[in-house]
């Protein structure tokens, strides 16, 4: 493929994501700005003052990524110094969108977290993190950061969203579902006061397991087998995993090194772990992305959901299992690994 043929593909992907954001009322007048990686040394972005229901190829503006100079006359969107901070810090994000939609603004003006509703959007959302806002143009770069490895959605207090994924329809998809997510706790708390988002039921036997002791090398041996020892001793997993016959083998890969482990799982508990990667159902992913795994901040489900981690095996047939697996993602944190 040439350049041009690149960069107006590029052009058309973003002319039409700001019509649906204009079209779904998540972009009005002049706010909200875009950008698409071109290749390894420049971006287009959208202009300063530009509109995002009425773009053209004029309001598109070529920066370098490194030097942030534009080759155009007309002044890039003055969100560019957070668009090139993504793209350098995350090789994968190819599209990054930032809007101001008005059910996700008004419900994060009175709180500081939201936790889904329904499945679907806990699948696809996970718990959004928050990074305060306190300046007209975003400017607390390292928190941002941190929060996008948590997932490829964030949210900026009294500000708006950043999106930033593999192409610019799944960075629209994310945005979409975020709005449609708060309009449906909205609703919720329209039909009752006393609506409860969507949680993983427990008990006080089950709230939290027995401290396993220590700091761990994470993918150690001991690390495992701390986690197994937690699993083996849940109450509430090992109910859930009978009722609902949870029966297979998982592996999780390492991918800095290869490192692997296959969990037989019989009827909600894991009888054996096995160093292979040879399993029914993979997960792998870097080090950075089981790190946030293992402390609580990035739910597994989701992370696959947004390419943050690579599953072989249906994600379909992993769902039937996602209520034991999510109080085993809860244990994940009781288990300390070192920095």
């Amino acid at each position: 493929m040439t350049g041009k043929f690149i960069r107006e593909t590029a052009e058309a992907e973003v002319i039409e994501t700001g019509r649906e954001l204009y079209r779904s009322g998540m972009a009005v007048a002049a706010s909200g700005n875009l950008s698409v990686r071109l290749d390894d040394k420049r971006i287009i972005i959208t202009a300063s003052g530009s509109r995002l229901g009425r773009l053209s190829a004029e309001d598109m503006v070529c920066v370098g990524l490194v030097s942030g100079i534009a080759e155009e006359g007309r002044l890039p969107s003055s969100e560019l110094p957070m668009h090139r901070m993504i793209y350098k810090e995350f090789p994968d994000i190819k599209a990054v969108l930032h809007c101001h939609p008005p059910f996700v603004n008004g419900y994060f003006s009175v709180r500081d977290s939201f936790k889904p509703f329904t499945f679907e959007a806990s699948f696809y959302l996970g718990n959004v993190p928050v990074v305060p806002q306190d300046t007209p143009t975003v400017t607390r770069s390292q928190e941002i950061t941190a929060a996008l490895r948590q997932g490829n959605l964030i949210v900026l207090k009294n500000h708006g969203i950043v999106s930033a994924a593999g192409d610019m329809a799944k960075a629209l998809d994310l945005a979409q579902a975020l709005e449609e997510a708060i309009k449906t706790a909205a609703l919720a708390r329209l039909f009752s006061c006393a609506a409860e988002p969507l949680s993983v039921p427990t008990d006080e036997k089950t709230e939290r397991a027995a401290d396993p002791g220590g700091v761990y090398r994470m993918f150690s041996p001991e690390h495992i087998d701390a986690i197994v020892g937690l699993v083996n001793r849940d109450s509430f997993i090992s109910e859930k995993g009978r009722e609902l016959e949870l029966t297979l083998q998982i592996s999780v890969v390492l991918d800095d090194d290869g490192t692997a482990y296959k969990f037989v799982f019989r009827q909600g508990k894991i009888g054996s772990v096995e160093r292979s990667a040879e399993a029914p159902f993979v997960i792998s992913a870097p080090s950075s992305a089981w790190r946030e795994v293992f402390s609580g901040r990035l739910d597994p489900f989701t992370a696959v959901t947004q390419g943050k981690m690579k599953l072989k095996g249906q994600l379909g047939q992993l769902s039937r299992w996602y209520v034991p697996f999510s109080r085993l993602f809860e244990l994940f944190k009781q288990v300390p690994v070192s920095s």
